[in-house]
């Protein structure tokens, strides 16, 4: 049985999208998400930051930027963050909204108060299957660098998730393990559908 997996992080911008563009590179079956309001990307101040709503096609969001100011969005990395946001998927998506895209077997979030989101929404929804899902946090700060850093240990739990059969059993040794060799603290629990 092929695993699905879901990334997580506020605006379906930068963290989950740098994972699931890995991810789907390896061959994995993923989807990604956000968990905010709105989507939020970096403006000319701090004060000024560009939103959109969530399924506002990235190619909308390129061309918003390129016109509104070029330099700035390319030196901060943004146009290429959307660039490469295009190869994946079209829009960014929100996790609170996911139930048509069907049951995941593990959801990576990015940050504790997007874990939070997650684990609240999926104990508030109606679980009749009663099959679980871990649920698994790697705090990543939201930057270019960070999230690929976070990307490839995401890549390295997928990895370790694949390897083994009755992952109830032995979870909290991997975890453990993924801790020691990548000096990372791992939140993680377990819902259901």
């Amino acid at each position: 049985m092929r695993l699905r997996y879901a990334v997580v992080c506020s605006s379906n911008q930068n963290r989950s999208m740098e994972a699931h563009f890995l991810l789907k590179r390896e061959g994995f079956d993923v989807c990604s998400y956000g968990t905010g309001t709105h989507v939020k990307l970096p403006g000319p101040s701090l004060r000024e930051p560009n939103v959109y709503e969530f399924g506002t096609p990235y190619k909308q969001m390129f061309d918003d930027l390129r016109r509104k100011d070029p330099e700035l969005y390319k030196r901060n990395g943004i146009l290429p963050m959307l660039k490469r946001n295009l190869a994946v998927k079209t829009a960014p998506q929100r996790w609170q909204e996911n139930g048509p895209d069907g049951q995941f077997d593990v959801v990576f979030t990015f940050e504790e108060k997007v874990f939070d989101v997650v684990v609240e929404d999926l104990h508030n929804r109606v679980q009749v299957l009663l099959k679980p899902v871990l649920v698994i946090n790697l705090e990543v700060k939201d930057n270019h660098e960070e999230a690929a850093v976070g990307a490839r240990q995401t890549l390295t739990l997928c990895q370790e998730r694949e390897a083994i059969d009755r992952w109830e059993d032995v979870i909290d040794d991997v975890i453990s393990t993924f801790e020691r060799q990548h000096r990372r603290k791992v939140v993680y629990t377990i819902s259901f559908y």
